[in-house]
């Protein structure tokens, strides 16, 4: 082979394998984001060594060179993830892979949306993801249907002037089917409370602000990402409320958290980084829990999935923490589960008031 054909291939691999020039932040809420700098772009999506990953949650794992698996531990039980495999083992019980995690340049790499799908569910509580260069769509190629929905909520249009000021609301009752996320040790299961707040709020904004709810799920099924996203896409859907909850691998931890992005996208694509509909929204929601007795930690700003894009009003609510006592007496019970909804629907409710005196004024 001609050194000229020999050079050319050379800088080819190692273009193909050096870490792209790009940067995450990584960290659980309430700590110090930790800057991972080795990160991979492949096929337009990032990958980032599963050691530094646990490593900035404050987990650790392993790499088992005779079963040719890695494996860690979490809060939810011991995870086996493979390069190449499409699937997650989580104790005795699989999970689909969207992205198969990946050998590149001798470690173990998973793919950006393990981050933001797989691992909060396996902490059971949300974490601090940024990506400081994401990837750019490349021009000419066919947008997702996930993408196509991100864009609708970036151009969603606030209601008629002289109309409701809030046409319709979503509810998103987080996890589902296989997917039990946070648990506590007297049995209590995230998507169950989740589930049950949900159809407590339904039914009280139906009652008393005669407006349609659209939930993502009714039952005890999972739902993809897109689905979950889907009702969203309704002309009259004018705010979005996820619920779940928190576990902690200490009892200590205790209260709600309201989340909410990190900015909202205006109708021409630019960052309002101010006071957005998200939280004023989250707002009305902390004071109303409030003045109901119940404790809130705060509201936070997190770049979490979830949390979609664009400007639809958007509020992620953690009910409260499954691993602490109060906090798990509170949610499991019928007549606590009635009080967060109350105090769910005082605090939408007055986020609909101050709306219809903005459009007044």
């Amino acid at each position: 082979m001609p050194i000229v054909l020999r050079l050319a291939v050379a800088c080819l691999f190692f273009l193909a394998a050096a870490p792209a020039l790009a940067a995450v932040e990584l960290a659980r809420i309430g700590q110090p984001p930790v800057t991972i700098q080795e990160v991979y772009l492949q096929n337009n999506t990032h990958y980032l060594a599963i050691d530094d990953v646990l490593a900035a949650l404050g987990l650790s794992g392993r790499w088992e060179p005779v079963d040719h698996v890695y494996r860690f531990s979490t809060p939810r039980g011991t995870v086996t993830i493979s390069p190449g495999s499409q699937f997650l083992r989580l104790n005795s019980s699989f999970q689909t892979l969207s992205d198969r995690p990946r050998f590149l340049d001798g470690r173990l790499r998973v793919p950006e949306d393990f981050l933001l799908e797989r691992i909060p569910n396996l902490l059971g509580e949300p974490i601090y993801y940024r990506n400081l260069d994401p990837p750019a769509l490349v021009p000419g190629e066919e947008e997702s249907p996930l993408d196509r929905l991100f864009a609708f909520l970036l151009r969603k249009e606030p209601a008629g002037q002289g109309g409701a000021t809030l046409r319709g609301i979503v509810l998103d009752p987080g996890h589902g089917g296989h997917d039990a996320g946070s648990f506590a040790v007297g049995g209590e299961k995230e998507k169950t409370v989740a589930l049950e707040v949900s159809r407590r709020l339904e039914k009280l904004l139906k009652m008393r602000l005669g407006i349609p709810v659209y939930p993502t799920r009714s039952g005890d099924y999972h739902l993809g990402l897109a689905q979950r996203f889907e009702p969203a896409t309704r002309p009259d859907a004018d705010a979005l409320l996820l619920l779940h909850a928190q576990g902690s691998l200490s009892p200590l931890p205790q209260g709600i958290n309201l989340i909410v992005r990190p900015q909202e996208e205006r109708e021409e694509g630019s960052l309002e980084l101010g006071e957005g509909e998200s939280m004023r929204l989250a707002r009305h929601l902390g004071r109303a829990l409030r003045q109901a007795g119940l404790e809130v930690k705060g509201i936070v700003r997190a770049p979490l999935l979830p949390l979609g894009r664009g400007n639809l009003p958007t509020v992620l609510v953690e009910l409260g923490y499954l691993s602490n006592a109060q906090d798990r007496q509170l949610l499991a019970d019928p007549q606590n589960q009635e009080r967060l909804a109350e105090a769910l629907f005082a605090g939408i409710r007055s986020f609909a008031d101050e709306r219809r005196q903005g459009v007044n004024q």
